[in-house]
């Protein structure tokens, strides 16, 4: 087998010299993403640190209420975040929402349009299928690394990360609901002279809404799935304590962070549920 390893491709390489070409020639371009990134990380960090805490938890409770208008939902989101505050967790916690709630709102923003433009064109879906499983499948470390040399450490690595993580989620579920428009609906829409954008807005676009609020709901799932990798890379949030707890062999911290984590997925994920996806659950 030497004689196939003899004559390597530099693939590594030629990786090395693309990334320090961007180094040296775009870092304009990537010191102006970072500053966009945490200027809207800082300011989401400020909503949630600047009040007192139980004024947040008396915000979150009302807008829980107004989400499923019932009872028992408010009380669960009361009790996680008293619970949280109890453990001493909170300032992690927000720091972590932060995080979500950036990665989610770039992976929205970027994630919708693409999938809108995939179910319109087949071959453009056809292009992006193999880039949305490499995106998923290759280890998060592997873009890491660029990604620090880019961006250096903070926020912004960890937020760059767990985008290209979680973004192939809203893309493909996009494009399911527009694709899986009927056509019936199409025509109709059609025939009483709807040009193509107000059959996006008024058609595929609500009819493929429960599909994307999937999209929405995965993608917060995966974002906090990354918080621990994003502490790798100086990240602040619940990340920070989960890697003291595994290096020292905390038990007892390692299970009261894994709670709040647990706590905040399952309260943002009824918040941003639809009625027809969790019936459908």
């Amino acid at each position: 087998m030497d004689w196939l390893t003899e004559y390597k491709i530099p693939i590594g390489h030629w990786a090395k010299l693309f990334v320090d070409w961007l180094t040296d020639n775009a870092y304009w371009f990537f010191d102006a993403i970072s500053l966009g990134l945490e200027t809207m990380i800082d300011g989401i960090l400020w909503l949630l640190q600047a009040p007192h805490p139980l004024a947040i938890v008396a915000i979150a409770g009302g807008l829980a209420y107004l989400v499923r208008r019932n009872v028992s939902f408010p009380i669960f989101v009361i009790a996680s975040l008293l619970l949280i505050i109890n453990q001493g967790y909170w300032e992690e916690t927000t720091e972590t929402l932060a995080l979500v709630v950036a990665a989610s709102v770039v992976c929205m923003v970027i994630g919708v349009p693409i999938g809108v433009a995939a179910a319109h064109r087949p071959k453009l879906f056809a292009v992006l299928r193999p880039i949305l499983d490499l995106m998923q499948t290759i280890p998060t470390f592997v873009y890491l690394i660029p990604a620090l040399i880019l961006f250096g450490l903070g926020m912004v690595p960890g937020l760059i990360a767990t985008v290209i993580f979680a973004i192939p989620s809203p893309i493909r579920l996009t494009q399911l609901g527009v694709s899986s428009t009927p056509t019936h609906l199409l025509e109709a829409g059609q025939a009483f002279g709807a040009t193509k954008s107000q059959l996006l807005w008024k058609i595929e676009l609500p009819y493929a809404l429960p599909q994307i609020m999937a999209g929405l709901t995965q993608t917060i799932m995966l974002s906090l799935s990354m918080v621990v990798i994003a502490a790798l890379v100086g990240a602040d949030g619940l990340g920070v304590p989960t890697l003291r707890a595994l290096n020292t062999v905390n038990i007892a911290k390692g299970f009261e962070v894994g709670v709040a984590i647990v706590l905040i997925a399952i309260v943002l994920d009824r918040f941003f549920r639809t009625e027809k996806s969790g019936g459908a659950k």
